[in-house]
């Protein structure tokens, strides 16, 4: 299909379809007023997008107009933060080695993590937070143990 798209709205169609319900919102917050309107009307008159209900969804023609296989990319989503697609992680790496800690059926604490990995307390910390709950979408839970001491794991 040869639809002539904005950087804009090819921003918000990929985003669409990327959510497995296929929704368009929530726009990017950066779009407001009179350009939210002009994004959304134009998705529309395109049939590239259509309502339902209170919710703006992407239609076939607006997978098409991406070049998204619609039945390719449902499903493809991690089972711990929506809209984050799975990402390999090297083995052997430092990061790996922190991720076998939390994979530990009593977690690990990051005494335990900074001896595996030679990283600082605040590395650590930064990558649980950067890379493996917002890249990776793993669901790391925290929780003081019994010697007052906090300990991670993947949930």
């Amino acid at each position: 299909m040869n639809t002539n798209l904005t950087i804009t709205q090819t921003a918000v169609l990929k985003s669409a379809a990327a959510r497995p319900d296929g929704n368009i919102e929530p726009l990017p917050a950066t779009l407001r007023g009179g350009a939210r309107a002009k994004v959304i009307e134009g998705l529309i008159n395109k049939g590239l997008a259509v309502r339902a209900g209170d919710s703006l969804l992407i239609t076939d023609a607006g997978y098409a107009a991406i070049g998204v296989d619609r039945s390719t990319s449902e499903g493809t989503h991690s089972a711990g933060t929506p809209g984050v697609t799975p990402r390999s992680i090297r083995p052997g790496t430092k990061l790996a080695a922190i991720i076998d800690c939390l994979r530990q059926p009593g977690g690990a604490t990051i005494a335990q993590m900074m001896a595996t990995s030679q990283w600082q307390a605040h590395t650590i910390r930064g990558a649980i937070s950067g890379m493996i709950k917002k890249k990776l979408g793993l669901n790391v839970v925290s929780a003081k143990g019994p010697d007052g001491e906090r300990v991670y794991r993947v949930d």
